[in-house]
């Protein structure tokens, strides 16, 4: 897979992703069709916009980059906010989602008919009756008295055993509530809220850095994706290595002399020139890499270039600088010679 795909890749499911958060958010937030369709397509190009404008703005001038970095930083902060409501919408629906799995768990009795205020405001009067009746002389009509006064005990009975009842199905009630909180609370919102901070305050920040991230990733993906390609090494012309002062020596096949005794014999000028003419090129080919800027002229730099020892680095350094001082040397010279 060549090295631009796998940043685009991944740069291109993170930018479908971010524009489905976008769709999907701006779905939420409107209200009429009208009003979703635009604000999705609305966050579709700000998603778009956010991750291309670094990349597209590299090759031009700091002015365009400045401001497309405005730009970019208006995107980005629309962006996140619209992921963020996303997110905290989606907690939401998770949690009543979650709430309404909570079983409702209630007194075996029907619901009281009356609240608490009710009974007690009657008991007070079964109370009261009852201490007209204990203060009551009988005379003859005991048997009245006393079948009023176990009637009022009963009813105040009946009153205790009804505020009872409802008092038991209020805490069934709260107990449920709590449970069906707990429920639809993050799990490690709540954990969090433990430090102090509030449930809806770290659903914010989580959806927040999610979206940051997300739309990091993205931007940067794109930013090594739609990089410019790399200049090709360029051929070096005869011209380019006269620029440079210095002059390669063919290479030659070695003939071979046979002498009239049957030795071979290896006449002066067939030395061999093939180290000589491999220096040079390296020294032309170094100084081509140094002079397009792809190259710096460090002995660490021209052995990974090259792909030779330490010790011909250094010798190819020296070369190079030596010709660097005859070429300026030879400029001033020029230029003396102009002046007069």
């Amino acid at each position: 897979m060549p090295t631009r795909a796998q940043p685009a890749l991944l740069a291109l499911a993170a930018t479908v992703a971010a524009a489905c958060l976008s769709l999907l958010a701006g779905w939420q937030r409107g209200g009429l069709l009208a009003e979703r369709l635009l604000l999705t397509c609305i966050g579709v190009v700000l998603v778009v916009a956010a991750h291309l404008l670094p990349a597209l703005c590299r090759p031009h001038g700091w002015r365009i980059r400045a401001l497309g970095a405005l730009l970019w930083m208006g995107c980005m902060a629309a962006t996140c906010y619209g992921h963020a409501v996303f997110f905290v919408m989606a907690q939401q629906h998770a949690g009543e989602i979650r709430a309404a799995a909570v079983p409702v768990i209630v007194p075996a009795v029907s619901a009281p008919g009356r609240d608490l205020v009710a009974i007690a405001s009657d008991r007070a009067g079964v109370v009261a009756r009852l201490a007209r009746v204990a203060e009551r002389k009988c005379g003859e009509k005991c048997a009245a008295v006393r079948i009023e006064h176990t009637t009022l005990t009963a009813r105040l009975a009946a009153l205790d055993v009804e505020s009872a009842e409802v008092t038991r199905w209020d805490l069934a009630l709260e107990r449920a509530d709590a449970e069906r909180a707990a429920a639809k609370a993050d799990p490690v919102a709540e954990l969090l809220t433990t430090f102090g901070v509030a449930a809806s305050r770290v659903d914010l920040v989580a959806g927040m850095a999610f979206a940051v991230v997300l739309e990091g990733v993205a931007c940067f993906c794109w930013f090594l994706a739609l990089r410019p390609a790399e200049a090709p090494a360029q051929a070096v012309t005869p011209a380019r290595e006269a620029s440079h002062g210095l002059r390669v020596t063919p290479v030659t096949a070695a003939s071979q002399a046979v002498a009239p005794g049957g030795n071979d014999a290896i006449k002066p000028e067939q030395t061999a020139t093939a180290p000589t003419a491999e220096q040079a090129a390296d020294v032309t080919r170094v100084l081509t890499a140094i002079r397009d800027g792809t190259l710096r002229g460090t002995v660490a730099e021209i052995r990974r270039y090259v792909g030779c020892s330490q010790a011909k680095a250094a010798a190819l350094r020296k070369q190079i600088a030596q010709q660097a001082q005859a070429s300026q040397a030879k400029t001033e010279s020029i230029a003396g010679k102009r002046n007069l």
